[in-house]
């Protein structure tokens, strides 16, 4: 969660950091819903490797991947 929130806002090297309302409001802005679910902790694992090199970090690699499963 901290990786996907610290892509969101641009990495600590992009600068100045957003705090929690100012980016609750830019994603809201954006259409983006928070989702919680419980998975396996293996897939877990697996998820943050991929989440590292995906250019949309965490959020945009799951939005990818359930996109792909819905067959959108």
């Amino acid at each position: 969660m901290k990786h996907a929130a610290a892509t969101r806002a641009g990495g600590v090297a992009q600068g100045a950091k957003i705090d929690r309302r100012e980016q609750r409001k830019l994603d809201q802005q954006a259409g983006l819903v928070p989702f919680a679910c419980k998975l396996d902790g293996k897939l877990v694992t697996r998820l943050q490797e991929l989440a590292k090199d995906h250019p949309g970090g965490m959020s945009g690699l799951l939005a990818e991947v359930v996109e792909k499963g819905l067959g959108e």
